[in-house]
């Protein structure tokens, strides 16, 4: 696997096209940073991260609509690749749905969102957006 992001953002979004509750992802700690994201931005219910084996597991509780059942996270889109990488400074920030999204910037001062990454003057690479 050449992009272990890309495997995230795509594990997550076959689970929510197959109306799982819970999926379980390989875990890294890039990855555990956008969970923890992901779950303060209310897109998932809640993650437990499991110690077991040389690389432990990311479980993920995938949050829905009571009524309609719809998932919280519409779309999860990959911007910067290991073939293209996309860095943004603190003007060319990107604004996802006119900031009703969120796109998550790694920086030197670690994973943050874009808005995060605005507050703190920093800029970094674009690693994905959320809405």
């Amino acid at each position: 696997m050449t992009d272990p992001i890309a495997d995230f953002l795509t594990r997550i979004r076959n689970a929510i096209k197959a109306g799982h509750k819970v999926v379980e992802i390989p875990a890294s700690n890039i990855k555990k940073e956008i969970t923890r994201i992901l779950h303060e931005k209310g897109y998932i219910l809640s993650y437990k991260f499991i110690e077991e084996g040389p690389q432990g597991s990311i479980k993920i509780a995938l949050k829905y609509h009571p009524e309609t059942k719809r998932s919280a996270i519409k779309n999860l889109k990959r911007v910067s690749t290991p073939g293209l990488r996309r860095y943004a400074d603190v003007e060319t920030m990107p604004k996802v749905l006119n900031g009703l999204g969120v796109a998550i910037v790694s920086t030197s001062k670690g994973l943050m969102t874009d808005k995060e990454a605005r507050v703190q003057n920093v800029g970094g690479e674009v690693l994905c957006y959320i809405y």
